[in-house]
């Protein structure tokens, strides 16, 4: 155990010291809010604002403000949990690069405990990046339009950790079988690229194609996504009931942005959505271990040959 939260530790320390993986790290989910408030928030709002007014509607600016810095924030937070992730784990990478890892394993350390420690000092150092990002986009919420309650915020704080769970779990798998700093830059841009579309982060699944949406309909992070735009927006869509918006059009709304999500025509619930992450996060920490103990097998053999 003392060896175990050694390792975190210094990996930790290592990850705050490297002052461009740290400042990546941070400085990403903040790049993001303001280009999505920039860029994307009068789309949005636009959107929001002729879909309601079709309907014969009223529409009053802080409602409309709490819809689109609801679903901009969930969007944000739903990319950030996986890709910081990613750039936290780099650490494990670079450890192979710099002969560091050769170093670490000559000395008592357990191959597994190693390994662990990756997993829990990147678990910590992407939460707290993420934590920080949600507070800037409560902050963001708290001005454009509040709508949340206790139990939305606490349910928001659930998303993100399990979400930095199956980022930091899918970030460790991925990794290990990265060995050079090339491939750390591909992956990297990869996952920057790519992974805010396939999650429906950028844009919302119910714009992609019928066949698009029952693949992507098979990935995790689409329900940890829509986890966040259900609890982000639970309060507008309440309010607006209040304010007598007809459920057709609320429906259509949640629809629209990824609240309700379809698996095969079949409505996904809230607490399946749950049950699909929980089990992924399962899976890829399974995964994660399988990789670890037959690389250490394979280790073995190679010592015992030589």
């Amino acid at each position: 155990m003392n060896g175990l939260t050694a390792l975190i530790r210094r990996n930790i320390k290592l990850f705050f010291k490297d002052k461009g993986m740290f400042f990546s790290s941070l400085i990403t989910p903040l790049i993001l809010l303001v280009l999505y408030g920039t860029f994307l928030s009068n789309v949005y709002e636009e959107t929001f604002r002729n879909s309601l007014e079709a309907a014969g509607t009223t529409v009053p600016d802080k409602l409309i403000g709490g819809c689109v810095s609801g679903e901009l924030s969930s969007s944000l937070l739903a990319v950030c949990c996986v890709t910081v992730a990613f750039l936290s784990n780099m650490l494990m990478v670079q450890d192979k690069v710099t002969g560091a890892r050769r170093d670490l394993t000559i000395t008592p350390v357990k191959g597994y405990t190693l390994a662990l420690s990756y997993y829990l000092a990147t678990l910590f150092s992407t939460l707290l990046v993420c934590l920080v990002a949600a507070v800037v986009c409560f902050l963001y919420i708290g001005n454009a339009g509040w709508y949340l309650i206790t139990a939305d915020v606490l349910y928001l704080l659930l998303d993100v950790v399990l979400l930095v769970l199956f980022g930091t779990a899918l970030s460790s798998i991925v990794n290990c079988c990265l060995s050079s700093q090339g491939q750390i830059s591909a992956v990297s841009a990869i996952i920057s690229a790519g992974y805010g579309f396939i999650c429906g982060a950028y844009m919302p699944i119910s714009q992609f194609s019928d066949g698009l949406q029952k693949v992507i309909s098979f990935l995790p992070d689409t329900y940890g996504t829509s986890l966040l735009r259900n609890h982000m927006l639970r309060g507008v869509f309440e309010e607006m009931g209040n304010q007598g918006f007809p459920n057709e059009i609320v429906e259509a709304i949640k629809d629209s942005v990824d609240c309700n999500l379809y698996f095969f025509g079949e409505k996904v619930a809230l607490s399946n959505m749950y049950f699909i992450l929980v089990v992924s996060v399962m899976a890829a920490v399974a995964i994660y271990v399988v990789i670890n103990v037959l690389f250490g097998k394979k280790k073995s053999k190679r010592s015992i040959r030589t």
